[in-house]
């Protein structure tokens, strides 16, 4: 199923996040590239619910009905602070709920900030395997940004620059998924 959205997905437990900024401004971004609606979600949305969920079916409706957005979305935004080296905890478990099968060749643009460069390896090391274990069509561009590659909120232009290349990327896959969807219904 598809809800003809793109979907941001924050890892961030705090609010304001520039995480979340960040995720807000490249989802913005690519939906407006490929035409699509957009929403941004985060951790914090999903509740108290989360907590205690071995299951999609142990959220509460309100959380249920974000992860499912996330799952029928048409491509996904994802983002995480970074926290010694890797993604939040709370995020990986609203991943961890899913089914194997939810974000099979869904495209997946992958994002990440962090304090400093020590972290910044963590999209490739942590969260593109996580989204490789679940058959995601992963842009080859990812990307990380430090605190210091803002300023008043606004990405540098060598972040920017890597942003546009992975929109770039992320509109080819959703091209591509089209295609594969008019031809199916032929």
């Amino acid at each position: 199923m598809s809800n003809n959205l793109i979907v941001g997905f924050s890892g961030n437990t705090t609010r304001p996040s520039s995480t979340r900024r960040f995720v807000e401004t490249v989802t913005e971004a690519l939906a407006k590239r490929v035409g699509l609606g957009h929403i941004v979600l985060d951790v914090e949305e999903l509740g108290l619910s989360l907590l205690s969920a071995r299951s999609v079916a142990d959220l509460d409706p309100h959380a249920r009905r974000l992860v499912e957005t996330i799952i029928d979305a048409e491509a996904l935004v994802i983002g995480s602070p970074t926290y010694k080296g890797s993604y939040t905890g709370l995020f990986k478990h609203v991943i961890d709920l899913l089914d194997p099968a939810d974000l099979r060749g869904k495209p997946v643009l992958l994002t990440a900030t962090g304090g400093g460069d020590r972290h910044s390896l963590m999209v490739e090391h942590q969260l593109r395997p996580l989204f490789a274990f679940f058959e995601a069509f992963v842009t080859p561009t990812a990307i990380y940004a430090s605190s210091r590659d803002f300023a008043e909120g606004v990405p540098s232009p060598s972040v920017t620059a890597r942003v546009d290349q992975a929109i770039n990327e992320a509109s080819l896959l959703l091209q591509h998924r089209s295609l594969r969807t008019v031809e199916a219904a032929e």
